[in-house]
């Protein structure tokens, strides 16, 4: 417990109220739909993204997938941003398991695809050489693009194109919840033009297990059955639900702790010579930097000496970052211990 790591969100363990909750969890067979804390669960993020039902899975690239099988079909076409995390992070699960092609489009510094771009690569469905399309994805934040929080105007322009095209619009919302504080507006307004979403209570919500698919009543019930098929039935699983009810009922409003946690983490490594980062991009839990002019020490060579001589855990992202995201288990003390320590290793030169 003593080691600071900050290479994800997900690294963190749950809080002390989620460990009662666990404990003491009511529980039942969620596979004959029996459980009630998973039932409580499921309904409560329904009503507060605004949608008909909800479904508790593994993890948000199940949760995705579910989506996306009950979108679409094999030999469907589905568009998305080539940065997202459903394309670059996801196993190829769209396309080996569903049979999903993704047509990727380039993305802004904000992880936005252009909409008259996303209008023009729907295919025509008068030419049989064409797979159809199916399926506009969308993602909040934008994890690819350091956690950029995304307006919920975007949404209604790629909505009206959608409909123009009749495809369904899934969001992967991982972090959605992030992004409505930093936004602050309700998360319901941010997946009010999307048909269904997915977001994570395994990230900046600190529950240990699970996300959340949300949609229409109807396609809920038939993604029940396809993550029985994915083997996602996991019985009595309100002992995992009941963390994510202390998740959904407490810990979203401090997820701007760790807003304010990764801009003074980004403020304070733009003060080291050979650090390159930008503070004011920092919206959200996620800041990427460079290495640049820093005595040829390696992005690898820096994340090895954090962990071995520091304990503080940090990771690389492609092509040439490193990355890091504050969470619950992470403050100033923190972030200070972070930043010492990347400063003396710059300084050094990555010897010993």
């Amino acid at each position: 417990m003593d080691r600071i790591d900050f290479r994800s969100d997900t690294v963190g363990w749950p809080t002390p109220e989620m460990r009662e909750a666990m404990a003491t969890a009511r529980v039942g067979d969620d596979v004959y739909g029996e459980d009630p804390t998973v039932n409580e669960l499921e309904a409560l993020a329904a009503e507060m993204l605004g949608k008909e039902a909800g479904l508790f899975v593994t993890s948000g690239t199940q949760g995705n997938l579910v989506a996306l099988l009950g979108h679409a079909r094999r030999g469907d076409e589905a568009i998305l941003g080539y940065e997202s995390h459903i394309f670059q992070w996801e196993v190829g699960g769209m396309a080996s398991i569903g049979g999903i092609l993704p047509h990727t489009l380039p993305t802004d510094a904000m992880g936005r695809m252009d909409p008259a771009a996303v209008d023009a690569a729907v295919r025509d469905t008068t030419d049989h050489h064409y797979g159809h399309s199916r399926l506009l994805l969308v993602e909040n934040t934008f994890g690819g693009r350091g956690g950029v929080p995304l307006p919920a105007e975007y949404f209604s322009a790629l909505r009206r194109i959608a409909d123009k095209h009749s495809l369904a619009m899934h969001m992967d919302g991982a972090r959605l919840f992030n992004a409505a504080v930093a936004l602050g507006v309700e998360a319901r307004e941010l997946v009010a033009d999307v048909d269904t979403v997915t977001f994570c209570l395994s990230k900046g919500l600190c529950a240990p297990v699970g996300s959340i698919l949300c949609g229409p009543t109807e396609f809920i019930e038939e993604a029940r059955r396809t993550r029985k098929s994915l083997g996602g039935g996991m019985r009595q699983a309100g002992i995992l639900a009941a963390a994510g009810l202390v998740a959904m009922n407490s810990m979203i409003d401090r997820l701007a702790d760790d807003h304010a946690h990764a801009r003074l983490l980004a403020q304070q490594l733009a003060e080291i010579d050979g650090v390159n980062v930008k503070p004011k991009t920092v919206q959200t839990n996620i800041v990427f930097f460079e290495l640049e002019g820093s005595k040829g020490i390696s992005r690898e060579r820096l994340c090895a000496r954090l962990d071995k001589e520091y304990e503080i855990g940090l990771d690389t992202y492609p092509p040439n970052f490193l990355r890091a995201v504050t969470h619950y288990w992470v403050g100033e003390k923190e972030v200070g211990a972070l930043v010492e320590a990347v400063a003396e290793i710059i300084r050094t030169g990555g010897g010993e």
